[in-house]
């Protein structure tokens, strides 16, 4: 029996959670909250929850007491919150055959689970912090201005070091995508186990393409590529093309403004209306520096987007050039202007592909990425 640890209940925990659980693995899955959008398909007994920090930490990000929220400062920080929850769990664990926990809450748990000989398995969502830090800080000195975007510059060497230590307690390092698993350090067990897609989107509204729709969505920062995604705009100078930006600003959005006026701005919002307005757009656009396997790379397949993005985004395995999308240089806003006038040259590729496209994503499953992670562990 495995325990499964993580400290929010996104769609790649529910996804090995429900597969753990229809293969009697399960032992229970400790979480802060699971109800609402963070709810499981499994029995109520079989879920640990250690609320309280968390719903403080909700509660002051929605009434903006930032000294309350300060990324490792402040008493409800994402990161304190992780912290508490590894300690909750590592005193309440039971002993099983395994624990399985996510980057950032694992330590105190994997410590326990090596004193009772559970094995321990960590999966790591993003490019190991040795090769991210080299990455985002190199960004720093290309867009000086920009670097109050990248966050991850700014980790404590405690953070670092906690980070160090989960891998080195870990057996096997579970890895969305190829990126990933090459960021980590030599001699580490790993397997790469992608992200799937939701279920294809079969219908599309008709659109006028008087102009090209060009989607970016995600954080609004350098490490998703944004600012060579202004600087490509910026060199095409079409009127044909219309940039939309979907994202949480993390600097004032006059700071954007500044650097490209014209892009079309929309709040984050609820997967179901994501997909509304990537049915209105014609391809998404996320040229990322530091990724592990940006989900909505997977949300616009199934919506029948092509997609342009980096190797370094994480989802190159699904990129057929030509045929599904492009993978396009990371820090080459001349390629991206190139691949996105020739798109916009070229607007009847878009309904060409929409077909190979959505076969891609319905091939492309969570069943698949469960499937891999379980032949491992079980």
């Amino acid at each position: 029996m495995i325990t499964v640890s993580h400290p929010t209940v996104n769609q790649y925990v529910r996804a090995l959670v429900t597969a753990l659980d229809r293969h009697s693995e399960l032992r229970e899955l400790n979480t802060t909250i699971a109800i609402g959008q963070r709810s499981v398909g499994i029995a109520r007994r079989k879920i640990r929850q250690h609320p309280y920090r968390e719903i403080v930490r909700l509660l002051g990000q929605r009434s903006k007491q930032h000294w309350l929220v300060r990324d490792e400062s402040g008493w409800a920080s994402i990161d304190a919150v992780a912290q508490e929850f590894d300690r909750h769990v590592s005193r309440t664990l039971g002993k099983d055959r395994a624990v399985y926990c996510y980057e950032d809450s694992a330590l105190l748990t994997f410590r326990a689970a090596d004193r009772m000989g559970m094995k321990r398995y960590y999966e790591l969502p993003i490019l190991y912090w040795k090769t991210a830090q080299k990455l985002l800080r190199q960004e720093a000195e290309r867009y000086p201005e920009w670097e109050p975007t990248l966050l991850a510059t700014r980790d404590s060497r405690a953070k670092l070091e906690r980070k160090s230590a989960e891998l080195q307690l870990a057996n096997l390092v579970i890895c969305p995508s190829r990126q990933v698993q090459l960021s980590l350090p030599p001699g580490i067990a790993s397997l790469v186990a992608e992200y799937g897609c939701p279920m294809p989107v079969a219908d599309r509204p008709v659109r006028n393409r008087s102009r090209l729709r060009v989607l970016f969505a995600g954080t609004m920062t350098q490490r998703k590529g944004l600012a060579d995604l202004f600087a490509a705009i910026n060199l095409l100078q079409r009127p044909d093309i219309e940039l939309v930006v979907l994202g949480t600003p993390l600097v004032p959005l006059k700071f954007y403004r500044s650097i490209y006026p014209d892009f079309v701005y929309e709040a984050t919002r609820s997967n179901r209306d994501l997909r509304a307005l990537m049915l209105t757009c014609d391809v998404l656009a996320l040229p990322s520096i530091v990724e592990g396997r940006a989900m909505v790379q997977m949300e616009a397949f199934s919506c029948g987007l092509p997609i342009v993005v980096t190797a370094n985004a994480g989802a190159e395995d699904l990129v057929d050039p030509g045929r599904t999308g492009f993978i396009v240089p990371i820090r080459a806003p001349e390629k991206l202007a190139e691949t996105i006038g020739w798109i916009a040259d070229h607007k009847e590729w878009i309904e060409d592909v929409r077909p190979a496209i959505l076969e891609r994503a319905s091939q492309s499953s969570w069943d698949g990425y469960s499937d891999k992670i379980l032949r491992a562990i079980l």
